[in-house]
């Protein structure tokens, strides 16, 4: 990609800029410099944690450079130097010749991706931030399990050959272990000189999955709503804001180690969020709690029908409660939910109207009005027996 093309792209870049930067005033306060600028090297940038990185970092008064594609241009508060390159081909070349205090790698699922970087940053990079995954856990049924649970295993024939292209011929559930793996690559590209971040269920303005979006827009609809369980199921997620000013602060620190970065500070369950979703929307929902065995039996999928949702219990009883604590003690940081969820509603009413008329998770306006009938037919039964 030329110049011209990178520049082409900028306009739709401002207008989400423009929509992302309104929710954000909304909530932050203003952001102090830091006690040294650094030079900062940013493995993608462009994506979902990238951007809150990079204008965190700009307010801080750091020096930003990105490395990516340069498919998804996007116009910035301050000076960001942009270099083009692919690592899924091994083009990594614009990256020479020079040195950063610090490289903060985004998207890297592979770890050939890592074993590259390494390659060309040995020597010129004093501190590596890997950010990889909750999912990295080979189980989750333990509740507040910390950073040295298992870790997932790989069981393919040759991790360093799994590309994008592997990734997109069915091997996803690989995700997790090349993940582990990618982790483990950068402890030695890196050695003593790495941290590694697992985040858990982004969320926030500009999320692309809608996994949270769902429910504020669906609370937003009104009328009565299919919830899942009887709400005591855990939950956790965390603001693409607040994860990558944290990030970013763990960079001005120089904290290394391995944390599990998820929130709140405090246990949240299915009620709770939706709670929280319902007072940042203004809105009081009438909401129909759903048991999970009725369901599993209409086929209602935990996370992608109804997300942000796992059941508490059995082989998942552990997914929403990992141990935070070592994040907490390095400096993570939440904005009340609330605020999230008033913004990402914000956010999600700018798109184009063939973007907002169907969501990328959740319960189909239709499904959910046959599950609620299902459900209300159901319980009618005893009654008539009687």
């Amino acid at each position: 990609m030329n110049r011209r093309e990178v520049t082409a792209g900028l306009a739709a870049g401002l207008a989400s800029l423009s929509a992302l930067g309104a929710t954000q005033a909304s909530a932050a306060a203003p952001i102090g410099k830091a006690r040294r600028p650094l030079r900062i090297l940013i493995l993608g940038g462009t994506g979902f944690i990238g951007p809150c990185e990079v204008e965190y970092a700009l307010a801080r008064g750091h020096s930003l450079t990105l490395f990516n594609r340069g498919r998804s241009p996007r116009a910035w508060p301050g000076h960001v130097q942009e270099l083009l390159g692919d690592r899924s081909i091994g083009d990594l070349k614009s990256l020479e010749g020079q040195d950063w205090d610090v490289c903060i790698d985004n998207p890297t699922t592979f770890p050939f991706w890592v074993r590259d970087a390494g390659r060309v940053l040995a020597g010129r990079v004093k501190h590596y931030i890997f950010v990889s995954t909750l999912s990295v856990y080979r189980e989750n049924d333990r509740p507040d399990a910390d950073e040295t649970a298992p870790l997932a295993t790989y069981s393919g024939d040759d991790p360093m050959g799994e590309t994008p292209a592997t990734q997109a011929k069915g091997h996803a559930e690989l995700y997790g272990p090349l993940k582990a793996l990618s982790e483990a690559q950068a402890e030695i590209q890196f050695p003593g000189r790495t941290t590694i971040v697992r985040p858990g269920l982004i969320v926030g303005p500009e999320d692309p999955t809608d996994r949270f979006t769902y429910w504020p827009v669906r609370l937003s609809r009104g009328g009565t709503i299919a919830a899942p369980g009887d709400g005591t199921d855990p939950v956790q997620v965390i603001d693409a804001r607040d994860l990558g000013a944290w990030i970013v602060r763990l960079a001005e620190n120089g904290t290394l180690g391995t944390f599990n970065a998820t929130g709140p500070s405090r246990p949240l369950t299915m009620k709770g969020l939706l709670g929280e979703v319902a007072k940042g929307i203004g809105l009081r929902p009438r909401l129909a709690w759903i048991p999970t065995d009725f369901l599993k039996g209409q086929k209602v999928e935990a996370w992608s029908d109804m997300p942000v949702w796992i059941p508490g219990q059995g082989e998942t009883a552990g997914f929403a409660r990992r141990d935070i604590r070592a994040a907490l003690a390095a400096g993570l940081t939440f904005r009340p939910l609330p605020v999230t969820a008033r913004d990402t509603l914000a956010w999600f009413r700018t798109l184009p109207a063939t973007r907002q008329a169907k969501l990328r998770a959740g319960l189909a306006p239709e499904r959910e009005a046959a599950l609620l009938a299902a459900w209300r037919a159901h319980e009618a039964k005893p009654a008539a027996k009687a």
